[in-house]
C-alpha cells in the first residue's frame, strides 16, 4: 500500500500570527512534523501544502516536498481538510501520474506525534483490509464518560444528560474515543470523494501528551517543557 503524508501548513492564522513556523525549542513548528514524517518508514512521500512562499520554502529546507502552491481560496478560515487534499492529490496525479492508495494527514499542530507514531498507525491501517479510515484518539477519562456527563434540566437541576442509567463504577463504562486533533488521519484515496475519516473507521489511541495539539502559547509553552523532557534536558 502506496502511503502520501500531506502536512496542510497555510500561513494565516488568528490564534497565534504564523503559527506553523513560530519557533518551538529551536526550529520552526512545522518543522518537527516534517521530521517525524521523513523519520517514518512506512510512508512514500511527504507533501506540504500551503499558499505560502515562506512556508513551502522552509519545508523544502528541511527535507519535505512542496511541489505546487495551494490556491488562496483553499487557504480560508473556512477551508476544508478535505478540499485541501482533494487538490493535493488532483495535482499529484495531473503532474506526475501519481496515484498513492492512501493519504495520511498530518497537522503541523502536533509537534509531540513521532516517527513511531505514524508507523504504528500505518501498520494498524494495513492489517485491516476492510477499514476505509483511521483517526488517532486519546481514550477520554472515565469522570468525562457520556455516562457520567450532566446537564442542568428546565429548573437549573442536574441530570443525567444521556437517559439512561449511570453506572457507579468505572469498570461498568465502555471505552471511548475523543479525537485529538489531526495528530493522523490515514484515508483510502478512494474515499476522497465524500470524508477525511468515515465509513469503517479504525481508531489509533495516543498519550495525551503526544496529542498535544497547538492552540495558543499556554500550549507552546507546554510543548517546549515536554520536548525538553523527551531529550533528557
Amino acid at each position: 500500500m502506496s502511503i502520501v503524508a500531506v502536512i496542510p501548513a497555510r500561513g494565516g492564522s488568528k490564534g497565534i500570527p504564523r503559527k506553523n513556523i513560530v519557533p518551538l525549542a529551536g526550529k520552526p513548528l512545522i518543522a518537527w512534523t516534517i521530521e517525524a514524517a521523513l523519520g517514518a518508514a512506512s510512508l512514500d512521500r511527504v507533501v506540504v501544502s500551503t499558499e505560502d512562499a515562506e512556508i513551502a520554502a522552509l519545508a523544502r529546507a528541511v527535507g519535505a516536498e512542496a511541489p505546487f502552491m495551494r490556491p488562496n481560496d483553499l487557504a480560508r478560515d473556512d477551508s476544508s481538510t478535505l478540499a485541501v487534499l482533494q487538490h493535493t492529490v488532483a495535482e499529484l496525479a495531473a503532474r506526475e501520474d501519481y496515484r498513492p492508495d492512501a493519504v495520511m494527514t498530518l497537522q503541523p499542530t502536533s509537534p509531540l506525534r513521532t516517527a513511531g507514531h505514524i508507523d504504528d498507525a500505518v501498520t494498524a491501517f494495513r492489517a485491516d483490509a476492510d477499514a476505509d479510515s483511521l483517526v488517532s484518539c486519546i481514550e477520554v477519562p472515565h469522570i468525562f464518560h457520556p455516562l457520567s456527563v450532566m446537564k442542568r434540566d428546565a429548573n437549573g437541576y442536574l441530570v443525567p444528560y444521556l437517559d439512561t442509567p449511570q453506572p457507579n463504577r468505572r469498570q461498568d463504562k465502555p471505552t471511548v474515543f475523543a479525537r485529538n486533533g489531526a495528530a493522523i488521519y490515514i484515508t483510502r484515496t478512494d474515499r476522497l470523494d465524500g470524508y477525511v475519516f468515515g465509513g469503517k473507521l479504525i481508531a489509533f489511541a495516543m498519550d495525551e501528551d503526544s496529542s498535544l495539539d497547538i492552540d495558543g502559547a499556554a500550549d507552546i509553552a507546554r510543548a517546549e517543557r515536554l520536548l525538553q523532557t523527551r531529550s533528557g534536558a
